[in-house]
Formats: C-alpha cells, structure tokens, sequence
C-alpha cells in the first residue's frame, strides 16, 4: 500500500527500540496493511503477540531464535536459527505481499556474526520498492546505518533495571 517504501532503523542502548517497531506494525495493521515482524534471537512469547493475534489477516510474527540466551561464542543452532530467519524474512519480502517487515533484534545478530551484513545489505538493495522495512536493536553497523532513509538511537538516560527491577509483562516483555 505505500507508493514508496523506506528503511527505517531503530538503534542504541536504551529501552524502546521493539516497542516502537511494534507501534509502527499496528499503526500499519489498522490501516489494512500486511506485516512481516520477524524477531531474532527470541523464541518465547511475549505481550506483543497476544495483540498481534487480534490481526491475523494482517500480522505475521515468526521467531528465529533458541531459547537460551547468545552468550559468548554462539552454537550452531543459533547460527542457524538466524540464518533460516533471515532466509524467511527474504521469502517474505520479495513475495511483495507484505507492506511491512520488521526485522527485530536483526542488529544484534549481525553483531554476533549469526548473519552476514553483506546478506542484510542484499536483502535491503533488493527489496520491492513499495515495502518499507524497519530494522531493530543495538549497534546498527554504520553500512546500515548509511543505507537507511530515517534513524533513530534510543539513547539510555537511566533504567530501573540497575536497581534491581526485572522485566515486566506488559512493559518489558
């Protein structure tokens, strides 16, 4: 439905990166849009998909991760969770049948070498020109960053998460 599609990239250490990407597909949902949001590195439901279910002609939410947090050198598993996610993610952004594709946490798992920048570029130069595609989580690669048509970076400020105060349905998770 978008004439022109852009790239957005929602970057940096603070809280809210998701969160906006997850305002932006509703926003798109409830104008009768169809959205892609495929998350890496998670693989446990979380708030978002609960209101994702209320549009399911409109939202498809697959997951690509384990459910064990990357620590370290990641296995093979995890590697391969990514890049089967990133594979779909292409299937699903070619097919131009969606307006859509958030590509959550995409960030992260290039900068734990789970994905190629060189495919996420690819996927970016070829994508039909009507998708808009958002992209999530921390240290956006400056290739990335340079391709991209609007970039935000959720800058932490404070967070109650140092005193102790673990995630909390509803905000968090």
């Amino acid at each position: 439905m978008f004439e022109k599609g852009y790239i957005q990239i929602y970057t940096g250490s603070g809280k809210g990166k998701t969160t906006a990407a997850i305002g932006v597909a509703i926003r798109a949902a409830g104008n009768g849009m169809r959205v892609f949001f495929g998350q890496f590195l998670k693989h446990r439901p979380s708030s978002e998909h609960r209101i994702f279910a209320d549009y399911p002609n409109n939202i498809k939410l697959l997951q690509f991760g384990t459910d064990q947090f990357v620590i370290g050198k990641p296995s093979k598993l995890d590697i391969d969770c990514a890049q089967g996610g990133l594979s779909l993610s292409q299937k699903a952004i070619q097919s131009g049948y969606y307006d859509l594709a958030v590509l959550d946490e995409l960030n992260v798992a290039v900068n734990l070498g789970l994905i190629e920048l060189e495919s996420v570029i690819e996927l970016l130069k070829t994508k039909p020109e009507h998708v808009e595609i958002i992209i999530t989580g921390r240290d956006a690669p400056q290739e990335l960053i340079d391709i991209a048509h609007l970039v935000s970076e959720v800058r932490e400020v404070k967070h109650y998460y140092k005193i102790g105060v673990q995630a909390r349905a509803g905000v968090e998770e």
